[in-house]
């Protein structure tokens, strides 16, 4: 039987997990545009720790991918976060989260004020840019479109710190 998304969401036994930069990971290119180095010690993540940083993004407030990866590498004390597991956690949060309400229940998980980096929406979420894109307008933010995509205009304003 298939997985539901909540239950993707567990904890992976493995995880987290801290390994040496090298070049040949999936996500070098993005975790080395953050600094991290061939060599450096960068973290796997759990869903749970990308969910709590998810949860403690207020109203009117924003954090992409980028920020998140940062935050965790900071509480691993190591250069960087694997961008790749990151950004599938924070796409199955968001489906689990959908799932719980379609359910009756909650999971507080704000997911729509997490976007990709550069404060691009992400076209993975619940109904795609579109719904993206109505949720982050319901709270006042404005979006823009950036050919086929969808950006937050200014989100830089709105970062969380």
């Amino acid at each position: 039987m298939k997985k539901t998304w909540q239950e993707k969401l567990a904890d992976k036994a493995s995880f987290p997990k801290v390994l040496k930069l090298e070049k040949g990971f999936p996500c070098y290119n993005a975790v080395h545009k953050m600094g991290a180095e061939v060599g450096d010690e960068i973290v796997l993540a759990n869903p749970s720790e990308v969910v709590e940083v998810m949860k403690q993004v207020p109203k009117g407030k924003l954090i992409t991918i980028v920020e998140i990866c940062k935050k965790i590498a900071a509480q691993h004390n190591v250069k960087g976060c694997c961008s790749l597991t990151t950004g599938i956690f924070i796409m199955t949060a968001a489906n689990a989260a959908s799932e719980a309400i379609r359910e009756g229940k909650s999971l507080n998980i704000p997911y729509w004020r997490t976007l990709k980096s550069e404060g691009f929406l992400n076209e993975k979420y619940p109904g795609g840019q579109e719904a993206h894109r109505r949720l982050l307008e319901k709270e006042g933010f404005r979006v823009i479109a950036r050919g086929k995509k969808y950006q937050v205009a200014d989100y830089e304003e709105f970062l969380m710190q």
